[in-house]
């Protein structure tokens, strides 16, 4: 990482832009705001800087029963009505914003560059839903795809899970899960992911404020999302260095290969680059991507950031070449 003294000074012009706009709008941060007007405010902005969204051949809603009766809704995409592999993909939004309608673009994106198929999870939001219901809503999802994905024509024999963010958390957790249930994956594919139980690393002071997902935000979500400071210590919350049932740090040895997409000025990216430290020390296959002079959410500002357009193909080829070793 660069140490420069002012931080802004790594970022993009067209970067630069954005967070000046963003500013002159002079938002209510979602922080100051109740958990339902948040995901209202983010909602109505969730697509305005997003890259038009390629036409699908077959988009369907359903749900997916949990383990506790729960309904959890889910919105299936796909380019071709033929049996497709799929990517199930979890939204980010700190496990208190976001849906799978705001991530609708993106989702769409990855389908049609993959060419898979591609479910997007509406897993329960806190503080309604407090940890491990996110976990253990993505878990049911990845197991009932397993069981009965072809009922939708998917290839459960070509699954991949992924996500942004909080999402990108519960995609990795997932992959541990499936491990240990033998469940197959052919990737994890992980836009700059939270992993760690605390927030101490050097990019969370660098980028604390003005770079989008700011200090007082994370506060914000895990206030919500954590029932107690003990679970900051679950693996299920922090797989970089949350502990396991036994008092260790998880296990990551046979997990699913990883594409990992990281933005430079993120407050996440340096948990971000030791998540994938310690899947390769663990012998995992990990491509890792850090896109320079980006923020936090620069996968959803399309029509403004052309790294986004780079990730998007990126994570695509990742799927593709997976996919492809896995038929």
């Amino acid at each position: 990482m660069s140490h420069q003294r002012n931080p802004k000074a790594l970022l993009t012009p067209a970067m630069h832009g954005v967070l000046d706009r963003m500013a002159r709008a002079g938002h209510v941060p979602l922080h100051a705001l109740t958990p339902v007007q948040a995901r209202e405010a983010y909602g109505a902005g969730a697509d305005v800087l997003e890259l038009r969204p390629p036409a699908m051949a077959h988009m369907e809603s359903f749900t997916v029963s949990a383990t506790d009766g729960y309904a959890i809704p889910v919105r299936l995409v796909a380019p071709s009505t033929a049996v497709l592999p799929v990517l199930l993909y979890f939204h980010g939004g700190g496990f208190t914003i976001g849906s799978a309608a705001t991530h609708d673009g993106l989702c769409r994106q990855l389908a049609h560059h993959a060419h898979c198929a591609v479910l997007s999870v509406d897993y329960r939001l806190a503080p309604e839903h407090k940890f491990p219901t996110a976990v253990n809503d993505t878990w049911d999802v990845v197991q009932w795809v397993a069981r009965h994905g072809a009922e939708k024509n998917l290839n459960p024999s070509r699954l991949a899970v992924g996500g942004d963010s909080a999402g990108g958390t519960l995609a990795a957790v997932c992959a541990i899960l499936a491990r240990d249930a033998q469940i197959g994956l052919a990737l994890q594919l992980l836009f700059y992911p939270g992993t760690s139980a605390h927030q101490k690393a050097a990019s969370h002071r660098k980028f604390a404020h003005g770079f989008v997902l700011e200090e007082p935000h994370i506060r914000y979500f895990f206030d919500h999302y954590l029932r107690n400071p003990k679970d900051r210590e679950d693996w299920r919350f922090a797989p970089l260095d949350g502990l396991d049932a036994s008092g260790h740090p998880v296990d990551l040895t046979g997990v699913a290969p990883a594409w990992v997409g990281l933005a430079e000025c993120d407050p996440l990216v340096d948990e971000g680059v030791d998540y994938a430290d310690r899947l390769r020390m663990a012998g995992v296959a990990v491509d890792l991507e850090i896109y320079r002079g980006v923020v936090h959410e620069f996968i959803k500002m399309g029509r403004a950031i052309p790294e986004a357009a780079r990730a998007h193909a990126d994570a695509a080829r990742a799927l593709r070449t997976a996919f492809k070793e896995t038929a």
